[in-house]
């Protein structure tokens, strides 16, 4: 039987829709085996900070990290124990997949091969990070005059947060064990905080609320959770595998509103999150 004039029209224009999904696709309008399209994320949220030490050398995947990240999907994130190029796989992965685009400083302090591998004559680079949604300018990175058994330092920026132009700092002080080392930079860290009315410290401090060597920083600031206080430290939540607090937000001039800590199981550390009051 001959069709129809209307089978006729029915089947060309099945063909041509056909037709017009593959070329849709050989355009690179749906994801490619293997890939993922950019998810249908929010924007970062303007008024928040994050700290977290993505720890190295783990061989935690940079996706899996990203992916962390975006759940928050802060304004600010500072990162420790950060290799350059897990650095640049975050930051790549968070555009990427998540649709978050955000600028880099580095705040590096050493090279090491056992670290971020790399080849022996030139190891990767390690350190701290610090990644903005909006630019970041007056970058400084300092290296403690003494590290401890590691070298370790700190950086700062000035960078956009909830609208207000604020200092950020970025810091990881000395493992454990070396309180004396700690109680130094923390005298180097405060002095420079000093100088600026309002600002954000972020980090590793490898002590808990209470610890003597912090005393120099709790005189300037405030942890972002209200009710972390020294000698009141009931009530601070931990942040490491091992039941501790050693991971802070402090804020000098800036107001908290919440802080969130969020267990991981990409690092020993949890994330710590806090949206702030900027005006």
């Amino acid at each position: 039987m001959v069709p129809g004039r209307g089978m006729r029209l029915l089947t060309g224009a099945l063909i041509v829709a056909c037709l017009a999904l593959v070329g849709h696709g050989a355009r690179g309008g749906a994801p490619s085996a293997g890939s993922l399209p950019v998810e249908a994320v929010r924007d970062v949220v303007p008024n928040r900070v994050m700290t977290w030490n993505i720890c190295n050398p783990c061989e935690e995947g940079n996706a899996d990290r990203a992916a962390e990240i975006a759940t928050y999907a802060p304004q600010v994130i500072g990162l420790q124990e950060a290799c350059v190029r897990d650095v640049e796989g975050i930051r790549d992965e968070l555009e990427r997949r998540h649709g978050l685009v955000y600028h880099v400083a580095y705040g590096t302090v050493l090279r090491n091969w056992g670290r971020c591998g790399g080849v022996p004559w030139n190891p990767g680079a390690y350190g701290q990070a610090i990644l903005s949604a909006a630019p970041m300018t007056d970058l400084v990175n300092v290296e403690y005059p003494d590290g401890g058994s590691e070298d370790r330092g700190y950086m700062a920026v000035t960078t956009t947060v909830g609208g207000q132009r604020l200092r950020v700092f970025n810091t990881h002080l000395a493992e454990r064990r070396q309180e004396a080392v700690r109680a130094d930079q923390t005298g180097v860290l405060a002095a420079e905080v000093a100088r600026h009315k309002r600002a954000i410290v972020l980090g590793d401090f490898n002590a808990v609320p209470d610890a003597p060597e912090l005393a120099a920083i709790w005189k300037l600031a405030a942890d972002a959770d209200a009710r972390c206080r020294p000698p009141l430290t009931g009530d601070c939540r931990t942040t490491t595998d091992w039941q501790s607090k050693f991971d802070y937000i402090f804020l000098r001039g800036v107001v908290p509103l919440k802080q969130g800590v969020h267990p991981t199981s990409y690092s020993d550390h949890d994330l710590v999150h806090a949206d702030l009051d900027t005006t």
